[in-house]
């Protein structure tokens, strides 16, 4: 009878020091208060956190109790979505001379990020318009834009960023050679799953 082969360990090393850093840090403990707590030295867990030292079973559950988390949460795999340009779907958000694409995932709620090709020209509208969302902010990756508001008009250029309330009202305008740009919308005023 034979028996299956267990497979080989990876050899990739287990980097758990940043997650344990991280909610460390989110508490407002320092090295020193957790360390006192979970019994163990601040040196220790200094290493521990920059994974250049590995923690026993007892002493991993131990240093999870006292940050308050699950032992599996050290080790869940990430949630990491790759939207390659080329794949972006195309959207309308109305104005002219803009192509836009959807760079963030379709079904994220929490933020919308559209990158925008504008032509010579381009606008939002002669209307000023809102969106549903809590804040926008506006990166000129390259050209320029003007936006104007109810009460002032901004010129931007090539890097800079313009952050304002979602619920303002607001339009634009590229300039001469066209711009390309990325808004970052908080939360997604429009998910794409309906």
């Amino acid at each position: 009878m034979r028996r299956p082969v267990p497979p080989d360990p990876s050899a990739a090393p287990l980097a758990i020091g940043a997650r344990i850093r991280n909610a460390r840090s989110a508490q407002g403990l320092t090295l020193a208060q957790v360390a006192e707590a979970a019994g163990l030295t601040k040196g220790f867990l200094s290493r521990l956190e920059r994974d250049e030292t590995s923690p026993s079973v007892a002493t991993l559950v131990q240093l999870c109790q006292v940050l308050s988390l699950t032992v599996g949460s050290l080790f869940a795999e990430p949630e990491i979505q790759l939207v390659p340009l080329d794949e972006a779907p195309r959207i309308n958000f109305g104005g002219t001379g803009a192509t836009e694409r959807l760079v963030s995932p379709r079904g994220e709620s929490r933020v919308q990020v559209l990158r925008s090709s504008m032509s010579a020209g381009a606008s939002g509208g002669a209307e000023l318009y809102t969106v549903a969302s809590e804040v926008e902010v506006l990166h000129v990756l390259s050209g320029s834009l003007t936006v104007r508001f109810v009460d002032r008009t901004l010129d931007l250029a090539a890097g800079d960023s313009l952050t304002f309330p979602g619920r303002e009202p607001h339009s634009w305008e590229a300039g001469s050679h066209g711009a390309e740009v990325a808004w970052i919308i908080v939360p997604a005023p429009w998910s794409g799953t309906a």
